[in-house]
């Protein structure tokens, strides 16, 4: 229960933060450009309590998963609709300034928080670590399929030579069927290949059946399961399972799951020791699928460089990780409207809130650079051509502006009508996948 409260309150600062930020952007352009700014609400719905300050009324409001900002005239059914100062009144130009400021400052926000956490903590992967030569490639899988094997590496992925993993990950995740096109390193000499990757139901992203090599560690050791019972514990670098070399996540779950529920010996090393412990796994439904599992959470072990960054150079660090980001994002809206990822890549405001609370326990730097992603993500979203979003806005804005005429009130009030229900049925569904997330897979 605690946590579900410390979630709460972490999603509302988080949220709190970026929705003042994005309408202060509209805020502060409708005053720049002398729109009457009847209304500064944090939250929708029933006022709670608030102040006015000149003719703005500063409040907050029932509902606070949002918020907005009330000019004057708003609508042409409004009674300032014909108020110089009413924002119908203003310059179509001026208009569209304004619908983009939100989104705009919710950028500014993104760098700003990056910029200013790398002048104070950068951490980056070694270049080692990066490499991508692969430790397991699961049987059936396209990797496999394409003849790839455990110790390969990947020296050139489409066209582009010495590829990180996280450029591989990022491509596969993108592109399910789609090829990969490959040269592969074994033994000293090179080959050509292509991988297509599939849609993985499980976590709707592309899968090519592949993990990394490296050091594997356990980042989580469930309570009450086998290896907790058998005294694994967060941290420990798995060696070998019943004397077979671990050298990927993938090859771990392989072996724990191939036991048929015979005890497997599991060689760890923790603080410089070497033990090795007997573990009886359990059979669970996990995912959806019934399998032999002993209830941790591999990955590989990561050498992590900490320095700090120049003001210059932490700037165009958060610019280049931001426009990454950014990318990433419309690739994976794309991808959805494509059909090669997963509608369940949609998080609600559940998912947000435990995203919330994991990054704030884990640290200021953690929750800072979610509070980017979100950030970014919320602009990008925004942006949408969805009418009632800033995007649809600035859309119907340039149809003006091209017709030289405005739009009927009848298209206006139909627009906003389909761009209500659109919002709602996808924050709904949004929702939905937050709710299956936390029910018991089966």
């Amino acid at each position: 229960m605690l946590v579900f409260f410390e979630n709460v309150l972490w999603l509302l600062v988080l949220i709190g933060v970026m929705i003042n930020i994005h309408e202060l952007g509209h805020f502060w352009a409708a005053r720049y450009f002398d729109v009457k700014v009847e209304a500064f609400s944090f939250g929708f719905g029933t006022r709670l309590f608030g102040f006015r300050r000149g003719e703005t009324d500063y409040r907050f409001s029932l509902l606070p998963l949002g918020g907005y900002v009330k000019m004057a005239g708003e609508q042409v059914t409004d009674e300032n609709a014909n108020d110089p100062r009413s924002v119908l009144s203003k310059p179509r130009w001026q208009r569209l300034i304004i619908a983009f400021a939100g989104p705009f400052m919710n950028v500014v926000l993104a760098v700003g928080v990056l910029t200013g956490l790398y002048m104070v903590k950068y951490q980056r992967v070694s270049d080692a670590d990066m490499e991508p030569v692969i430790g397991h490639v699961a049987a059936e899988s396209p990797a496999a399929k394409a003849g790839l094997l455990d110790g390969d590496h990947i020296v050139k992925l489409d066209g582009k030579a010495n590829p990180t993993w996280e450029d591989v990950g990022i491509q596969e995740a993108e592109g399910a069927y789609r090829p990969m096109f490959l040269t592969i390193e074994r033994n000293g000499k090179r080959f050509d290949t292509t991988v297509t990757p599939t849609l993985n139901e499980r976590i709707g992203v592309g899968s090519a059946g592949w993990d990394e090599r490296g050091e594997i560690q356990l980042v989580e050791v469930e309570p009450g399961r086998p290896a907790d019972k058998a005294g694994l514990k967060k941290g420990d670098i798995i060696l070998s399972v019943n004397g077979q070399p671990i050298h990927s996540a993938g090859r771990l779950q392989e072996l724990t799951k191939a036991s048929g529920g015979k005890p497997v010996d599991v060689e760890f090393e923790r603080n410089g020791q070497k033990t090795v412990v007997t573990v009886q796994p359990i059979f669970s439904k996990i995912d959806g699928q019934g399998r032999w599992y002993i209830g941790v959470g591999p990955q590989p072990k990561f050498t992590i460089i900490t320095t700090r960054l120049s003001f210059p150079d932490a700037f165009a660090e958060s610019v280049r990780q931001n426009g990454k980001n950014g990318m990433m994002i419309v690739q994976v809206l794309k991808g959805v409207l494509e059909r090669r990822m997963s509608t369940k890549n949609l998080t609600g405001p559940i998912g947000i809130a435990q995203l919330s609370g994991e990054a704030a326990r884990e640290g200021p730097s953690a929750f800072l650079v979610l509070m980017a992603m979100i950030s970014l993500n919320l602009a990008i979203v925004n942006l949408l051509p969805i009418p009632i979003m800033d995007g649809g806005v600035i859309l119907m804005l340039l149809v003006e502006m091209t017709m030289q005429r405005d739009l009927s009130i009848n298209v206006k009030e139909a627009m906003l009508k389909v761009g209500f229900v659109c919002i709602m049925l996808l924050v709904v569904f949004a929702i939905y996948n937050d709710i299956s997330r936390l029910l018991p897979a089966g």
